[in-house]
């Protein structure tokens, strides 16, 4: 297995293989979000459970559990412990439910919030969206956490738990590190203690382009994802570069995110992914 500082190769050590595909499990909203209407945990986390026994049923090597059904989305000083509580319940059921690696994601940027329910919950990984510079985004100014993060995952015993830190990330605006390349970007989440870097485009399901995959690629050692708008035409050229793809929109009903996982959208994707793995470099 490769190591990098004296860590082993996320994605190998995590999924047990060189390159992965992971699935999205978009939470409905959690108590505390604005869309959130009384409906009971049980029925929030059953929801969830099902999402994952169809992402496990399509052949998907792990998943991340998201509270994408909580927009608009809070600044992390301004998240609940409600949602920590929430994430934690519904990620404990997914993962007693299928035998997948599961990650997790505290929208917006809730890095600490994610350390806390992975450690309560055993997850794998974080993805952080920004997590080594500042950035405008539609949630105002977000500042990257790595070391107020790095310093709660010490003090949780959790330094096993991986971090996924997207590069140029969707949903905002880099012109206060304007002066930066992506390329250096690439390098900032790699000098911050990251584990893997995500290439993204400019919103949900909007994917990154092959120029920036390879420029974030080039500028780090680290493992390198696609964390949005992968779909069966363009899971072959996004693999033949990066180590895994995070997917979710193309796999709901009709395409849209907020929609339940369709097995027959996710059986024509993994097979297209599957014969891109099985063609891809060793």
């Amino acid at each position: 297995m490769a190591v990098f500082r004296g860590k082993p190769h996320a994605i190998e050590a995590i999924f047990g293989r060189r390159k992965a595909v992971i699935g999205v499990i978009h939470s409905l909203p959690l108590p505390g979000a604005p869309a959130y209407d009384g409906m009971p945990m049980t029925q929030i986390t059953e929801f969830a459970v099902e999402e994952a026994r169809r992402y496990a049923a399509g052949g998907v090597h792990g998943l991340i559990v998201e509270n994408h059904g909580d927009i608009p989305f809070a600044k992390p000083e301004h998240l609940g412990p409600e949602t920590a509580a929430c994430m934690a319940v519904m990620t404990a059921a997914v993962r007693q439910a299928v035998p997948l690696p599961v990650g997790i994601n505290v929208l917006a940027n809730g890095a600490v919030q994610a350390i806390a329910v992975a450690v309560a919950t055993g997850a794998a990984f974080v993805r952080v969206n920004q997590w080594a510079n500042a950035y405008v985004a539609n949630e105002g100014f977000i500042e990257g956490p790595a070391a107020e993060a790095t310093r709660y995952r010490s003090r949780l015993h959790g330094r096993g738990i991986r971090i996924f830190a997207d590069v140029h990330v969707k949903h905002g605006a880099h012109a206060i590190t304007a002066d930066r390349s992506i390329t250096e970007l690439a390098r900032d989440v790699e000098f911050f203690d990251a584990d893997a870097a995500i290439a993204t485009g400019q919103r949900t399901g909007d994917s990154a382009t092959m120029e920036e995959l390879r420029t974030i690629a080039s500028g780090t050692a680290l493992p390198v994802l696609v964390g949005s708008g992968v779909n069966p035409d363009n899971v072959a050229d996004i693999l033949s570069v990066a180590d895994a793809v995070i997917v979710a929109s193309y796999l709901k009903q009709d395409g849209v995110w907020w929609n339940p996982v369709d097995p027959a959208r996710l059986r024509v994707f993994m097979a297209a992914a599957t014969k891109a793995l099985d063609t891809a470099p060793p």
